[in-house]
């Protein structure tokens, strides 16, 4: 298997045209998906809810962090948001009746779809481990015995306080103060478990850890390199303005060993002329498949063929650019041109003559924005190729000016703007001295727990309350038995929440729900309405404000929860924590205070879109270390898990975990996945039709699927059905959260701690037929 592996993309030929058969994305798939949807849930209300997706004065789709146009439709949402404002707007209940039906040990067993369909929980609810049931309380006792737990721990870094990127933005700052005042930086988040490693390295490399275009730079670059990301499922509003820029000429070159359908063809359903002529968008221009893991050589290799073209031809790089706003050219010039083509398209899983055909590409566009997903930062080398792809972009200017620059693209729709509230396990000293300034509370300094290690705390027993501001915790992270058994050695769990997940039965000794208002309701503090923020992946920060009845007249905000919790357990300060819930324009005022780059907070997002973050990078100036965007050198390979499974067992394949188009981040919505071709299940694992036959195996067989780590347990999801897909030998892909069992709590990303969910070495082991 290693060797084929190692020609994986011969059958693939690189840079090959999009697929003119088959189903496109979007058209009348996403419609007939959008009708059922709302049919399910009402269609009436539906319609009305709708309108305010993305709108000025509505609320933002909580579906992704794509940014809004200027100029945005009456009808400004994807098929994917739908499901998510429609799920949110359910009419189903989930009363502590409806939990009580069945004991937690009872509903640990049921599946994803069924918690998902109970619908929205209305009061709050203590765990009695005595009946194993979830029993109604009060909103008063649930906090005095929250507040009574953590003051009776021995120190506040016993405790853990999770957050979602779903939160807004004043609830963030809410948090992550309390936190601090509590006494602590143990805030692990979502970012930890996916773009963190964006984050890291671009902050060495260009001193921003955001990316540096807008959204109306994709209107003016004559290339978009985009790679590790599937758009069609994971943020299908992207389409929109790829397809805009495809019919304006710009080459759209994709780096992803799945063939995608969203990246290929797509009918956009706002346009009547393709949707009645049955046509549709090219997306890609060029589609190349790398093997997994297989980016930063291909990255290495364009940069390679681009600076052996300018030894001989002035002007390809930008040497004003180089010499004027970066360091370490030289060291890492040396290095990039010392590398053997023929190692860089192994290592690519590429021919030499599609990485030297991407390099022309590159070569020829006099602006290239370069855009990335989590198929980038889920590797154990995930900050080295995001620091690679800052040095290809410095090699040639493409920072700091129109049509050109970084974009990591974020999938909650405000974990970006959790980051800038503060949410961060290890804050920046400047960051904590601004904190105090405006608040008057001494911030900790002592760096906390991200994500695995806030696992291993519970594991190891040095942390005993966890506490989770949104998410699905328990199903979103690695090592599933592992991290179970880790939230079960917890004196106390609280999870704040919209509807039931897994995590809420997964329980500490002791275990509180707390329902709150969702994105889509009408937020009332003593009958005044109230607006939250977000700031979406291009640093645009605008407001938020639902118009539904809320689902029960007991559901309170995530802003109110975290400041009542907060009177509830600190001593009288500086803070008027109530105050401040009592009107979220307060909290603003706070942040304008205490974040930099909120001057004026209050006026400047009652403006239609909000306004955009300052972004320093963007405007060429280096907040590094060296005062200058750097150039980092990166070897060609390096000692990762999946190398050093395949140096001992030829048989090993390469597993990314990878999201259905029926999905939201854990939360399942159906068993079809359109683009793929799958109906009514999720244990499937998309092969190589010639990697099923070396097995000795069929299309629609089953096998149980084991990790192949040389240094820990063998980890096993069972039962998975091989599906031919077109993608690299040696390759798989198989759908999150149910492999993420297979994920090793220490296979992380180097620098970055981020799950290396995409870069998971396991054998195939067949089920027997019946």
């Amino acid at each position: 298997m290693k060797k084929e592996s190692q020609k994986a993309s011969a059958s693939h030929e690189q840079g090959s045209a999009p697929d003119a058969t088959g189903p496109v994305a979007g058209g009348w798939g996403a419609l007939r998906a959008v009708g059922h949807t709302l049919a399910e849930h009402g269609a009436a209300r539906g319609v009305l809810t709708l309108r305010n997706v993305n709108q000025p004065t509505g609320f933002d789709c909580p579906g992704c962090a794509w940014p809004d146009p200027e100029h945005a439709s009456s009808f400004e949402f994807c098929e994917n948001g739908v499901k998510a404002v429609m799920n949110e707007a359910t009419s189903h209940r989930a009363t502590p009746e409806v939990l009580a039906a069945r004991t937690v040990s009872e509903w640990r067993q049921r599946d994803d779809i069924e918690l998902e369909a109970l619908g929205r929980l209305t009061e709050p609810m203590r765990y009695d481990a005595a009946t194993d049931r979830y029993v109604a309380a009060g909103w008063d006792e649930a906090f005095a015995d929250i507040a009574t737990t953590l003051k009776g721990l021995a120190s506040p870094d016993e405790a853990l306080f999770y957050t979602s990127g779903r939160t807004s933005n004043e609830a963030a700052f809410l948090y992550q103060l309390f936190v601090r005042a509590f006494g602590t930086n143990n805030l692990p988040d979502c970012s930890n478990m996916c773009h963190e490693p964006s984050g890291v390295g671009l902050k060495a490399t260009i001193g921003v850890g955001k990316g540096t275009v807008t959204l109306a730079d994709f209107d003016h670059a004559d290339a978009i390199f985009i790679f590790g990301q599937n758009p069609g499922t994971n943020h299908p509003r992207m389409l929109g303005t790829l397809r805009e820029a495809s019919k304006r000429g710009a080459e759209i070159v994709v780096f992803n060993p799945l063939r995608e359908r969203g990246l290929e063809r797509f009918t956009d359903p706002k346009q009547a002329g393709e949707m009645l002529s049955g046509s549709s968008t090219r997306i890609a221009s060029h589609y190349f498949q790398p093997k997994i893991g297989g980016d930063i050589a291909v990255v290495l290799g364009i940069a390679h063929c681009v600076l052996k073209r300018a030894r001989s031809e002035p002007g390809l790089i930008d040497e004003d650019f180089i010499r004027t706003h970066t360091t370490g050219f030289d060291a890492w010039r040396a290095h990039v041109e010392s590398l053997q083509p023929a190692q860089l398209a192994e290592e690519a899983g590429l021919t030499w003559e599609s990485i030297e055909a991407a390099a022309e590409l590159y070569l020829k566009s006099r602006a290239t924005i370069l855009t990335w997903g989590m198929g980038i930062t889920q590797h154990p080398r995930a900050v080295e190729t995001i620091q690679q792809f800052a040095a290809l972009m410095c090699l040639r200017g493409n920072i700091g000016r129109q049509g050109a620059g970084l974009c990591p693209v974020r999938g909650h729709s405000n974990v970006q703007g959790d980051r800038t509230m503060g949410i961060y396990e290890k804050p920046a000293p400047a960051f904590l001295d601004r904190m105090e300034a405006a608040t008057g509370i001494r911030m900790p300094r002592k760096h906390g727990h991200d994500t695995v290690d806030a696992i291993r705390a519970m594991e190891e027993g040095s942390a005993k309350f966890f506490f989770a501001l949104g998410g699905n915790f328990a199903a979103a992270t690695p090592d599933t038995e592992r991290t179970w058994a880790a939230l079960s050695r917890c004196e106390m769990t609280v999870h704040v929440s919209t509807k039931p997940n897994r995590s809420h039965f997964v329980t500490g000794r002791k275990a509180w729900i707390l329902p709150t208002l969702g994105r889509t309701e009408r937020d009332e503090v003593d009958g005044v309405p109230q607006s939250v923020s977000v700031e979406d992946s291009m640093s645009m920060v605008h407001l938020s404000a639902g118009i539904n009845r809320p689902a029960s007249p007991h559901l309170l905000s995530e802003p109110v929860i975290v400041a009542r919790l907060a009177a509830a357990t600190l001593p009288p300060g500086p803070v008027d924590w109530l105050a401040l819930a009592r009107d979220y324009r307060s909290i603003r005022a706070l942040i304008e205070q205490a974040i930099d780059g909120f001057t004026d907070f209050n006026a400047r997002v009652e403006k239609p879109l909000g306004f955009h973050l300052r972004n320093a990078a963007r405007e060429r100036e280096w907040l590094t270390a060296s005062g200058l965007a750097e150039f980092r050198v990166a070897p060609l390979t390096a000692d990762t898990a999946y190398r050093r499974a395949v140096s001992e067992d030829a048989q090993v394949f390469h597993l990314m975990t990878v999201r259905s188009h029926d999905q939201y981040n854990t939360t399942i919505y159906g068993l079809d996945d359109r683009y793929r071709d799958v109906r009514g299940e999720r244990r499937v694992l998309f092969i190589h039709a010639d990697d099923i036959a070396a097995l000795g195996l069929r299309p629609d067989d089953r096998v149980d699927i084991e990790s192949a780590y040389t240094d820990g347990p063998v980890r096993r999801a069972p039962g998975f059905r091989l599906q031919a897909h077109d993608i690299p030998r040696g390759c798989l892909a198989a759908y999150f959260p149910e492999t993420n069992a297979l994920v090793a709590l220490d296979n992380v990303a180097v620098g970055a701690g981020t799950p290396a969910s995409k870069s998971i070495p396991v054998r195939l082991v067949p089920v027997a037929r019946p």
